[in-house]
């Protein structure tokens, strides 16, 4: 099942706090980007992101299970993000963003 165009946003509007946020569409989902770097993707109308170690602190400093689940099939297990809860929503998505390495390059 792809991800609705209302669902991503509504996810975007939740992230207007954050700095640098982007998406491009894969495949009926959609990746997104903090800062120019991957943080997770809607898939089947679920915001997954990239569990971080700051991610994970952030939800333990909020009293917030880390819920996993995989994106798709063969994938790696991605955190559940609870999209109602605004302020952390846009605190851990740019947390996850400055844990992760620069992009790399594209040769041309």
């Amino acid at each position: 099942m792809a991800s609705t165009k209302a669902y991503l946003d509504f996810v975007l509007e939740q992230l207007a706090g954050a700095e640098g946020i982007a998406v491009r569409s894969m495949m009926g989902e959609y990746v997104l980007y903090c800062q120019g770097k991957v943080v997770g993707g809607v898939y089947d109308d679920r915001l997954l992101l990239k569990p971080t170690p700051g991610a994970l602190r952030l939800l333990a400093e909020a009293g917030l299970p880390a819920e996993t689940e995989l994106p798709y099939e063969g994938a790696k297990e991605l955190l559940l993000a609870d999209v109602d809860r605004r302020e952390l929503l846009c605190r851990m998505v740019e947390t996850i963003a400055a844990e992760l390495p620069a992009p790399k390059r594209k040769r041309t």
